[in-house]
């Protein structure tokens, strides 16, 4: 199944919501590191951390987009699908480098040398995390406001804008915490409040990029499709009056919009080998029909002709919409 207008349009919007969140990474970051240099403080800079890490996932990101879309050629037949699901995995493997490890020495290192903070630098920092908040919050909103216009939290399906997502909340999430360490930190003069902060982002950081990783490392091995989905393929094939039974059905995600089914299928009995060949064409392209991210369609077709107890199985396959 080609590439519809409608899929044209769901990436062009991820696109431009991938960007606004790496425009608002790049300000943030920038601002965040110079703040945390000039007020020493390792919960800004820990931030700084989180804002590079999600710059630079925004760019495997877009390079998840273009590259998915590609078609399928000789080397590559069933098409390019999963690289979005590769490029989420390096995304994943970014937030907990150089997010998680970096915010936990951070706070390491305040606990055990401490940290001393002129009222200025409380000023500042505060100040460059509350514009970071503002902006990690608008790039959260872009990116809620797009998952509702794919349908809801079944449009997070899409790995790039799931990961999106989840670096946004995660941000929200984490200069909160940046904010109300470095106030304790100011209130009480205790560098350990700063550090415990900078410590609970990189613990949010690592849990974030080990759910993205693993559903990354789930597509990429071969995920079978939703229940309900191989439930209603199911369904489908057994409702034709020429199927006898539904011995077998395997379904597996290639990408975000293209699933492959393999299904061992008894036909009734007295089809000549001619007749079959014509319902196994008309099934799959009736199953393509009715369910448009099926595009990839293998049958298995045993025939049992009136009065033979034998099997004489037939393997068929085609794209879907042939």
């Amino acid at each position: 199944m080609g590439e519809t207008s409608s899929d044209r349009g769901a990436d062009r919007r991820t696109r431009v919501t991938v960007l606004v969140a790496l425009a608002a990474n790049l300000v943030i970051a920038v601002a965040k590191a110079i703040g945390g240099l000039l007020a020493s403080s390792p919960a800004l800079l820990s931030e700084a951390a989180h804002s590079v890490a999600d710059s630079l996932n925004e760019i495997f990101l877009l390079a998840a987009l273009r590259r998915s879309r590609r078609p399928a050629d000789r080397r590559h037949p069933f098409g390019y699908g999963k690289e979005r699901f590769f490029w989420a995995l390096l995304a994943a493997v970014g937030i907990f480098v150089m997010g998680g490890c970096f915010s936990f020495f951070q706070g390491l290192e305040a606990l055990r040398h401490g940290a001393e903070e002129k009222f200025s630098g409380y000023v500042a920092g505060l100040i460059v995390l509350g514009v970071a908040l503002l902006a990690e919050g608008a790039s959260l909103l872009r990116a809620l406001y797009q998952v509702r216009r794919q349908g809801g939290w079944t449009g997070l399906r899409d790995p790039a804008l799931r990961t999106v997502v989840a670096e946004d909340g995660t941000a929200v999430l984490g200069v909160t915490l940046a904010i109300v360490g470095m106030a304790l930190h100011m209130v009480t003069g205790q560098v350990a409040w700063e550090a415990s902060a900078s410590l609970a982002i990189g613990m949010l950081l690592v849990f974030v990029a080990y759910r993205l990783g693993r559903d990354a490392r789930d597509q990429l091995i071969g995920e079978a499709a939703d229940p309900e989905l191989s439930d209603r393929i199911r369904d489908l094939l057994a409702a034709q009056p020429e199927i006898d039974s539904v011995e077998e059905l395997f379904t597996m995600k290639m990408g975000l919009d293209s699933t492959l089914v393999v299904a061992r299928i008894d036909l009734v009995p007295g089809l000549d080998s001619e007749r079959v060949e014509e319902v196994a064409v008309r099934i799959k392209r009736h199953i393509a029909r009715t369910v448009p991210e099926v595009d990839q369609i293998f049958l298995d077709v045993t025939d049992r002709p009136a009065g033979e107890a034998c099997e004489s199985p037939a393997a068929t396959g085609e794209r879907g919409g042939a």
